[in-house]
């Protein structure tokens, strides 16, 4: 994906050291805690230590834009119905100023890939009904009936993985 010439570029990286770590949190709490409305103490879970958490920051000064988180094994296996091949993509969140630059597709690509490399064959996710077009476009199919989390509208989608 190509930014428009206006638009400052990135990079997006898996967050291994703690102040990548710190940034993820960060911008979760602007998007979900702040924006949405999510309450704190359920945005952060008992899966986020054991997680692979994805940052999108931009290249020029380091600040972030977004993140995204990969649940795997028996974490993602309780989000999704019992499946421990099948991943859990979630707290995708891309802050005001970057939306519309490709990020948040970005940060899905890299989940997808971290999912391939621990032989993962399908990502799922709880979609926001607003976003669903969003991961139609990235090759994700919606199931299931609509429900509430945190007080928001969602539906269950999916993606199966192939090799690359």
């Amino acid at each position: 994906m190509s930014l428009p010439p206006s638009a400052p570029s990135y990079v997006v990286r898996v967050a291994e050291d703690p102040a990548d770590r710190e940034a993820c949190f960060a911008v979760r709490k602007e998007v979900f805690v702040g924006e949405q409305g999510v309450p704190e103490d359920i945005e952060y879970d008992a899966h986020d230590p054991g997680a692979v958490h994805v940052l999108a920051v931009r290249e020029s000064d380091g600040v972030a834009l977004g993140t995204g988180r990969l649940l795997y094994g028996q974490a993602a296996a309780a989000q999704n119905g019992g499946d421990p091949s099948v991943g859990s993509l979630g707290r995708l969140a891309v802050t005001k100023d970057a939306r519309g630059l490709g990020v948040g597709a970005a940060l899905v690509r890299a989940i997808e890939e971290a999912a391939r490399a621990r032989g993962l064959t399908a990502v799922d996710l709880h979609a926001q009904t607003h976003a669903l077009g969003f991961y139609e476009r990235l090759g994700y199919e919606a199931y299931g009936p609509e429900y509430l989390e945190a007080g928001i509208a969602h539906r269950a989608m999916r993606r199966s993985l192939s090799a690359r």
